[in-house]
């Protein structure tokens, strides 16, 4: 049985992730509005990917005979002022998700909750990797953004990611 602080940090994890779903719809919006369909693209493998991540935990808490409380996702409010902000958004969003990632790993250490440190050791490698991934992103919108042929090979780039659902052995 989960320790019912770790259950209610469970629980709301869900939630953060499904609002980082509507996030980067919400971005994807905006660079689709811009004509930038690379980046909205980008943005929209980014959201089913949280999808996918909230319905991890979802799935963790049941298999673990937890109850699960929905409640409801915030409207996302990023203010657009332009490209580079939409994206530095992103990085410090990913940060927050990091840093609540780790405070259900403090919570499951405290309370001597190996199975679900083991099962959160997925999301903290993956949280690095999203990270990552958020910089890179502005270092090559800082290199290329301002050259419309670089931030159109930059967009090119970004049209060409697809999705792919984590394997079960990941979860």
């Amino acid at each position: 049985m989960l320790n019912e602080k770790v259950r209610q940090l469970i629980a709301g994890q869900i939630n953060k992730e499904f609002y980082s779903a509507y996030l980067y719809l919400d971005f994807s919006n905006y660079f689709q509005a811009k004509g930038l369909d690379g980046f909205a693209n980008w943005y929209q493998v980014q959201a089913r990917e949280e999808q996918d991540h909230a319905m991890m935990f979802y799935r963790y808490l049941h298999d673990n005979g937890a109850a699960v409380t929905l409640e409801a996702i915030a409207k996302p409010n990023v203010p657009a002022e332009n490209d580079m902000a939409v994206l530095t958004a992103g990085l410090h969003h990913e940060e927050a998700v990091t840093a609540s990632i780790n405070g259900i790993y403090a919570a499951a250490g405290e309370a001597g909750d190996f199975r679900t440190m083991q099962f959160l050791g997925w999301f903290i490698k993956e949280q690095a990797e999203e990270e990552t991934n958020a910089h890179n992103l502005i270092s090559k919108m800082e290199l290329f953004g301002s050259d419309a042929k670089g931030l159109y090979l930059l967009n090119s780039e970004l049209a060409g990611r697809t999705y792919k659902a984590p394997a079960a052995s990941e979860e």
